[in-house]
């Protein structure tokens, strides 16, 4: 039977459109890349196919030793797309699994994987049907497609990876997915990059928001919480609603500060000099930005949705709070009052954090995965 790692390649679709130059301009790359760079010892090849042109090709050195196959003959998609088989066919030979990132485009690397004879992962750190459902509905047009998509895609794929425990029952109660056929592995963090610090000076009136400014994150009860109130409130990212964010905070006299999108490796520093980190989303996956908070030793507030619950246990690791403003409130100005509960739910967190997300501990539950492919595929 075989079970060496050191013989598998490992193919990552990225999300459909996503390219390394995407990830970087956003302030990604370093973060997305990290698991991989971890893997790479333990396998015999990593291959990132992207929906970049050729300038993706400039990352090489980045990750080196990972191949990168992009679009850098600038074709259209679907032309694109039918390259895939002649720049995978070293796969053909050997232990390969075909994984993907997330669900939108994930139904080309389980096509190509059956295609190949090789097993295939579908990944998803979020389900794209949860947010529709509550942006436009349950029986709306886009909802039905979404679920649709997903069903067909966990249905066919050989294992599914999901974040949480509320995505698995998801998969098992709404598509029919066996559980057996589903692996939870968190969203890791880098816990040496992320870690208290502190000889950085910290406001105790501040709190900081990281992740895209739309309509998913409720950043405005956000403001209208802080209104008439001694906070100081940083948001760092960028996105739709940023112009009409920055005019009502400014008209409503919220003292607020907009960094934009910042590389990854500058947000612990910024967390570092705030007193407690807040994610107020209407719906998320598994947060990235609130799992790094916690690795820094931040109280974090976040709302009280199965997502968030999933990482904060209220009155432990962090608070929870509602989406509306007064719920919002009501949970950050006392925290701010309370020295003492800052420090033990700052601890808490940091110690969960080293606990159930390190990067170590994901890179193992990767692996986990690979071998029970292998031992099916070649046992």
């Amino acid at each position: 039977m075989m079970t060496d790692l050191k013989q598998l390649h490992l193919v990552l679709f990225f999300t459909e459109g996503v390219s390394l130059e995407i990830w970087d301009r956003g302030g990604l790359f370093d973060r997305e890349v990290a698991l991989y760079k971890a893997l790479l010892p333990h396998l015999k090849a990593i291959t990132f196919v992207t929906y970049g042109r050729a300038y993706d090709l400039d990352f090489a050195q980045r990750i080196a030793g990972i191949r990168i196959v992009c679009n850098r003959w600038n074709l259209g998609p679907q032309w694109y797309r039918r390259t895939f088989p002649l720049a995978l066919r070293s796969c053909r030979k050997g232990p390969a699994i075909f994984k993907s990132n997330q669900v939108r485009g994930g139904g080309i690397p389980v096509y190509l994987a059956r295609r190949f004879g090789k097993p295939s992962i579908a990944r998803c750190g979020y389900l794209p049907s949860h947010g529709l459902r509550i942006c436009e509905g349950e029986h709306a047009e886009r909802t039905r497609q979404a679920m649709a998509w997903e069903h067909a895609l966990f249905s066919q794929a050989d294992r599914c990876v999901v974040t949480t425990q509320a995505m698995k029952e998801c998969l098992r109660h709404e598509y029919g997915i066996e559980p057996e056929r589903v692996r939870i592995i968190p969203n890791y963090v880098d816990t040496t990059l992320f870690a208290p610090d502190t000889t950085r000076e910290k406001n105790k009136r501040r709190i900081i928001f990281i992740g895209r400014l739309e309509k998913e994150k409720n950043i405005f009860p956000l403001i209208d919480a802080l209104v008439a109130q001694d906070v100081e409130l940083w948001i760092v990212g960028d996105g739709s609603q940023r112009q009409a964010l920055e005019n009502v905070a400014r008209e409503k006299g919220v003292s607020t500060r907009f960094f934009g999108t910042r590389p990854h490796h500058e947000l612990p520093e910024l967390l570092n000099r705030s007193a407690a980190f807040i994610l107020p989303s209407i719906y998320e996956g598994h947060p990235k930005t609130l799992l790094e908070a916690l690795s820094c030793g931040l109280p974090c507030i976040g709302s009280d949705i199965p997502s968030i619950r999933s990482v904060i246990r209220h009155g432990e690791n962090g608070l929870l709070c509602g989406l509306d403003a007064a719920s919002i409130r009501h949970t950050v100005v006392p925290l701010l009052e309370q020295p003492a509960l800052q420090e033990r739910l700052g601890q808490n967190a940091r110690a969960y954090a080293r606990q159930h997300l390190s990067l170590e501990r994901i890179v193992e539950m990767e692996l986990e995965v690979y071998r029970e492919l292998l031992h099916r595929t070649c046992g």
